[in-house]
């Protein structure tokens, strides 16, 4: 058996492979709310075969969404068409995530398709908040800074949110701390330039994030595992970088985390990226063995035998594929043709696939 088809347990959950559907945005939302769009995205991902089938960004107040159009879990109406969606999933033999998120000062954008510039308030736009008044581009209008009041109510604002995910029947639950949202924000000392016990060292910019999980892992039963998705690295001198991001896996998991989803980049526009195929692996490899905590890889993933290496070779526990599930919901079942593994097939859908050797 391939690596890539053998299980994963964390804590009381048990993956039935090792490929995850990374978490995507689709902007097709309206005041939050799940759509039949997102059932039937969410759901074709699981009967093609996924492990795990993660929900985009889903924003904890309205304010932390990056566009009008984003997937959103502040309200409790919220819960009723998220419940239909993990029902189905599950049905198919996998895992329903979701990614609890705010998106700080990158919030407040038109959709991508409509340009992703930000949205002024007078045509329906709304002030962004961030650890510190920057803007992500220098033409954005200024977020506002946080006080450590209003810190402590996005706290709260989370665990409401992790509450009504697992009232929906989600089981993994994932920390968006990446991609330059509020929580990476907070991290980056290129963004947080406070100089109150939420930024300055080490330990003050991570004490958000910290005090984040704490809230969620507190209202999330023992048998579930939390996850934490980061940017390994800014790619920018003077950033956040990978040894932090070790350091930081370390913490993470003393405060009950799981698996950290290695990312990277996105908080500055003028990063230098090599991105190529599975140019993030390394971070997810670094990370899982100096931290000694599972970790999932992402980016530029799109062959089964250079997600079987990645698996076979120790470099990440579990591997979350983005655009080539948008290209190929059936990926995991193309996948386990390719490697002669063992694979669960809709009985709906046999006829069309050859049938691997050891077919259960």
């Amino acid at each position: 058996m391939p690596q890539l088809f053998t299980p994963l347990t964390l804590r009381g959950i048990t993956l039935k492979n090792r490929i995850a559907v990374s978490p995507m945005c689709q902007y097709s939302s309206e005041d939050g709310f799940a759509s039949d769009w997102h059932l039937v995205h969410l759901g074709s991902r699981a009967v093609g075969g996924a492990a795990l089938v993660i929900a985009e960004a889903t924003a904890v107040e309205p304010e932390g969404r990056i566009t009008p159009g984003d997937l959103g879990i502040w309200r409790d109406e919220h819960i009723e068409n998220l419940s239909r969606i993990t029902q189905f999933i599950k049905a198919q033999g996998a895992v329903p995530g979701i990614q609890l998120a705010h998106a700080g000062r990158k919030a407040s954008c038109q959709r991508p398709w409509e340009g992703g510039h930000a949205i002024p308030e007078v045509q329906g736009g709304w002030q962004t908040i961030a650890p510190s008044p920057i803007p992500f581009h220098a033409q954005d209008p200024a977020p506002r800074e946080l006080t450590q009041a209003e810190i402590q109510t996005l706290i709260q604002k989370f665990s409401k949110a992790a509450q009504r995910a697992l009232k929906a029947g989600f089981e993994v639950l994932e920390i968006h701390s990446a991609h330059g949202y509020l929580l990476h924000e907070f991290l980056s000392p290129l963004s947080n330039q406070r100089t109150d016990d939420y930024g300055g060292s080490f330990e003050n910019r991570i004490r958000f994030l910290v005090e984040v999980t704490d809230a969620v892992r507190a209202v999330m039963p023992e048998h579930l595992p939390l996850f934490v998705r980061i940017s390994a690295t800014d790619w920018v001198e003077g950033g956040w970088s990978a040894d932090d991001s070790a350091k930081l896996a370390q913490v993470l998991q003393a405060h009950g985390v799981d698996l950290i989803d290695c990312s990277s980049g996105a908080n500055t526009p003028d990063a230098k990226i090599p991105v190529g195929p599975g140019y993030q692996v390394p971070f997810a490899e670094k990370i899982r063995h100096e931290a000694n905590i599972a970790t999932g890889a992402v980016g530029a993933i799109t062959e089964p035998q250079q997600a079987e290496d990645i698996i076979r070779d120790g470099k990440a526990d579990i591997v979350l594929l983005a655009r080539e599930f948008l290209r190929d919901p059936y990926w995991p079942i193309h996948s386990a043709i390719a490697l002669n593994a063992s694979i669960h097939l809709p009985t709906q859908y046999e006829r069309a696939f050859p049938r691997p050797k050891a077919h259960v």
